[in-house]
């Protein structure tokens, strides 16, 4: 088995590229940036920069922006209108214009022009190429050729009248004997290396109609002519592929691949390769027109400009299916592969079933509406029969063609809502997740299974396992039905997780797919693997294993790829972490949002192919192909602009810059990826200030102030997500230069001036010193007699401050209890009451302890005033006091509240104790004798008495219900105590 899974690698890793449907394809335009939507040629330059030719000037680009050379710009060119691009072995940028002009731009950014002669044409340079010899070779419109040699000067070839170079076609090569090859719309023109200009002989039957030549990057000749292809073998045109119709050929390349891609007049793109001949899929919407120049960049993408804009195709890891490939609608939500290896997809805008042929068919449903359903879960029974579940239109029966058999509904007892998950078991009955929990549909219809601890809320996930246990994932954890019983299995305690999204059974563990990542339920216990074990996201849908070892992932945020050995390790706590690989748009997802919350929503087909559901369509990938895409190489770093306090400086070449002192230096650079390029990650590190790299995230520029003089480099290295660091970096080297003081030579003559200075000063300060010192020794003993005695008037100071602050404390105490105590009871006054009611409330409430509060009135106290004196009413209420103090214990608080009123505050104390209390003091002041020591004068109070419970949300709620209490007791005729 290894072996054959070994030869089947080698096999995809040798199949050379892809179908021409599944490669990415990215459009730009004059919307987008470009000065103009013709792009008449392409190239790259070694750094990494994509150049491009178009009548509003050149055109460089870096992946993210558009950035213009024309007459206007500094450095500039001396026409706007550009004929061709072509990049020499130093890494030079040749420009050709449309008044016969060249420039050279040099690998360090310098430009250099030669305007055309008095005897060269005034007319477009439609092509270049290079000798051995140096010479440019160019080819003016409809002029004929001529080169500029290495000399500088330029060199004219006027064509003969019998050569059909005044229909010239815009492609001239060199070959490698340095004959240059002209195409023509009447037939191919060669110049020999002897200089003669001729027809390409006759015995190549070539024909006279549109023929034009191209020479590959490995160096071989192509020609075509009409709609033939021929390779030049031992001098000797063969013929290749003959195109079927009527096709104008207008550009060629020879990918790495070996692939040709072929523009047309007015056809688009076509390729031949090992998939024959292919043509890019209807309805893409590209760029029209001729197709004028192809390019394959350094990253393998191919590059096409048109007559309407520019286009890329890039290969991808990923292919994907949309709408434009026959799917109803792009938000996929669960995919199924039935017993006859069929495909159907399910999404928002209804079912679709995938023929042998790979073209999407939508299967005919309707719901009472009469409008296609929205798909959300799919099973195949073991008769062939595929079961549907909607989002509110119930459960769908379908025969393995397609055909409804029959709609459960809520009119067969089917609850309302989505129907998110579908699982059938060895007998054949259906198990359905709803929003009401998991129903059952077998021969006798829909019934629920009457189940202690079956969940009855939002079913998000089902599966049965090999013992026939239903697993059910809901949005608060995971129930598993065990014959008649059900198990519970928490998740939050470990990690937190509660939605539940898929199950995949691998031995004798259960996966699970949640909202904290992945858990394994194995031999009766539960382990995780999260973020904090290395998994990128906390969300993941579905995990699926390979037949290689891969383990591939959904989420919210791409498809992650695993190993399956590692997770266990993670999940075993033998290892620390887990290596994941993301994979996104990027690699060919139609969206990185894969589905969830439905299913299934991913699967292993019996092919081998790993499919997931998006967001924006259906995504397949062959995990054999996956070493081919695993390493991506990392993009090489470029500076793309130098600016000192603002202004902008020619900062390339192998010259060290010398920029002033105390200068506003910003650079700005760019990683040279163009697969998601705004995504490129950035680091610094500028020798001779920085100890290391300095991350930058996605920050294009660095800025420095100030840097203190010196010799410095500066590093920049760019990644993609989650890649390793390109070790292509972007280098600068460049030195600050000191200011004037800041020199050696004006340092060391300050140092002597400094130092001459330093030896008068010090002879000056020691004279000065011997004349002060006698002046000193006098007033030390005047300033000696001075300080002794203010030493003494200070120790007196000191004294009466003592003695002050020790009144002043015992003031500050006698205040602070006359604040909070009562003076004529001593008991606490309301203030403090107040402060402690309001805490022991809070107390109770977070505790759950009860709490009684006592409110009483003297009754009749008035009368005791108007009858015996205020002096005798004070000596009853401080009686009262000692009665209150008496009969409390020490948690409790009784205090004077104002007036003849009290109040008693009883912690953890039940209303029926806290009666008890109020019945005691009652019998406490009926056998109290002679009241402020008048014999027969009897006092007695009224109390209301409450208990906190809940509808008492703040303190003085509680208070106003005892003081109601208090109330009713003096209506009820006093000396008793009424419970509020």
């Amino acid at each position: 088995m290894l072996a054959l899974l070994a030869c089947a690698r080698a096999a995809a890793q040798e199949g050379g590229s892809p179908p021409l449907r599944d490669y990415a394809i990215d459009v730009w335009t004059s919307r987008n940036g470009l000065p103009h939507n013709s792009l008449r040629d392409i190239a790259q330059t070694p750094e990494g920069h994509l150049w491009f030719a178009t009548w509003e000037g050149l055109v460089r680009y870096n992946g993210l922006d558009f950035t213009v050379f024309d007459r206007s710009t500094r450095p500039g060119l001396l026409d706007n209108g550009v004929g061709a691009l072509l990049v020499d072995r130093q890494g030079g940028l040749w420009i050709s214009d449309s008044r016969g002009n060249i420039t050279r731009r040099s690998a360090d950014g310098r430009w250099q022009v030669w305007k055309r002669q008095d005897d060269t044409p005034q007319v477009l340079v439609q092509a270049m190429h290079m000798d051995s010899h140096g010479r440019l070779w160019l080819l003016y419109e409809g002029k004929g050729v001529g080169y500029l040699g290495p000399d500088g000067q330029m060199v004219y070839q006027p064509p003969p009248p019998d050569l059909p170079l005044a229909l010239n076609f815009t492609k001239l090569v060199v070959d490698a004997q340095d004959r240059v090859w002209i195409g023509t719309l009447d037939g191919l023109v060669l110049r020999e290396a002897d200089g003669e200009l001729k027809r390409a002989p006759a015995a190549w039957d070539l024909g006279r109609g549109l023929v034009w030549p191209y020479r590959a990057p490995d160096g071989v000749m192509w020609i075509v002519g009409g709609e033939r292809i021929y390779r030049m073998q031992d001098d000797v045109p063969q013929l290749m592929h003959r195109l079927p119709g009527q096709i104008h050929l207008t550009a060629m390349l020879q990918d790495r691949h070996g692939d040709l891609w072929l523009g047309t007049e007015n056809q688009g793109l076509l390729r031949i390769s090992r998939h024959g001949l292919e043509r890019l899929p209807a309805g893409l919407n590209l760029p029209g027109g001729r197709v004028v120049s192809l390019r394959e960049d350094a990253e393998g993408s191919i590059w096409v400009g048109a007559n309407g804009g520019l286009y890329r195709l890039r290969e991808t890891l990923f292919a994907s299916y949309t709408e434009r490939d026959g799917l109803s609608g792009d938000y996929i939500r669960t995919v199924l592969e039935d017993h006859a290896r069929g495909l159907w997809v399910g999404s928002a805008s209804g079912l679709d079933r995938r023929a042998p042929d790979g073209h999407f068919a939508p299967v005919i449903l309707h719901n009472r509406g009469g409008k296609a359903p929205s798909v959300l879960s799919l099973a195949q029974g073991r008769d062939g029969d595929v079961w549907v579940g909607t989002f509110g239109d119930g459960v769908f029966r379908l025969d393995a063609q397609g055909k409804p058999k029959h709609t459960f509904d809520t009119s067969d007892g089917m609850p309302g809502g989505n129907v998110r998950a579908i699982s059938i078991d060895a007998r054949g009955e259906v198990w359905a997740g709803t929003q009401k929990g998991v129903v059952r549909i077998d021969a006798q219809g829909v019934s629920v299974p009457r189940v202690p601890g079956m969940p009855g809320g939002l079913v998000t996930a089902l599966a049965h396992d090999r013992q026939g246990n239903l697993w059910i994932g809901t949005i608060e954890g995971i129930k598993v039905l065990r014959g008649d019983h059900v198990q519970s299995i928490d998740l939050a305690p470990l990690g937190g997780g509660r939605s539940v999204f898929g199950f995949q059974q691998i031995g004798d563990a259960m996966w699970i797919s949640s909202d904290r990542g992945l858990y394994r339920y194995q031999d009766g216990k539960l382990s995780r693997v999260g973020l904090e074990q290395g998994m990128p996201v906390d969300t993941v849908f579905q995990l699926v294993p390979d037949r290689v070892g891969n383990v591939w992932i959904s989420s919210n945020r791409g498809v992650l790829r695993t190993d399956m050995g590692m997770l266990n390790e993670v999940a075993d706590g033998r290892a620390p972490r887990v290596d994941v690989e993301r994979y996104n748009e990027i690699d060919g997802m139609a969206n990185s949002q894969a589905n969830g919350s439905s299913g299934p929503a991913a699967l292993l087909r019996q092919d081998g192919t790993f499919w997931v559901v998006t967001a924006g369509g259906l995504s397949t990938v062959d995990p054999l192909r996956l070493q081919r895409f695993r390493e991506r190489l990392a993009p090489p770093a470029a500076i793309e602009s130098v600016q000192v306090d603002g202004a902008p400086i020619h900062w390339e070449g192998a010259e060290r810059n010398h920029i002033e002192g105390g200068r506003r230096l910003t650079v700005s650079f760019v990683g040279l990826s163009y697969l998601m390029s705004e995504r490129i990650r950035y680091r610094t590190r500028l020798e001779g200030l920085d100890n290391g790299w300095v991350e930058r995230g996605q920050q294009r520029s660095v800025e420095f102030i100030g840097l203190p003089p010196g010799t410095y480099t500066l590093h920049v290295s760019a990644a993609h997500p989650g890649g390793a660091w390109s070790d292509s970096e972007a280098v600068w080297n460049f030195s600050v230069e000191p200011f004037w003081w800041q020199r050696h030579s004006v340092q060391a003559v300050a140092a002597l001036l400094l130092l001459a200075a330093l030896v008068a000063l010090y002879r000056f300060l020691i004279n000065r010193y011997k004349r002060s010192n006698i002046r000193l020794a006098k007033l030390v003993d005047e300033a000696t007699r001075d300080l002794q005695a203010q030493t003494v008037h200070l120790q007196a100071l000191n004294s009466e401050k003592t003695q002050l602050v020790d009144r002043l404390a015992l003031q500050s105490e006698q205040f602070e209890r006359q604040a909070r105590e009562d003076a004529l009871t001593g008991l606490p006054n309301r203030r403090a009451f107040d402060e402690t009611l309001a805490r022991d409330f809070a107390r109770s409430q977070r505790s759950g302890h009860p709490l009684c509060l006592v409110v009483l009135d003297v009754d009749h106290f008035k009368a005791v005033n108007d009858q015996y004196s205020h002096s005798v009413g004070d000596v009853v209420l401080a009686e009262v006091a000692q009665l209150l103090a008496s009969a409390c214990r020490d948690s409790d608080m009784p205090a004077r509240t104002g007036g003849e009123e009290f109040a008693l505050l009883l912690n953890d104390t039940r209303l029926d104790e806290a009666e008890q209390v109020c019945a005691r003091l009652h019998g406490l002041f009926h056998a109290h004798p002679d009241w402020a020591g008048i014999a027969d004068l009897r006092v007695t109070f009224s109390a209301g008495l409450v208990e906190l419970d809940a509808t008492d949300r703040t303190p003085k709620l509680l208070y106003q219900r005892a003081d109601r209490a208090l109330y009713s007791a003096k209506r009820d005729g006093r000396d008793r105590t009424s419970v509020g």
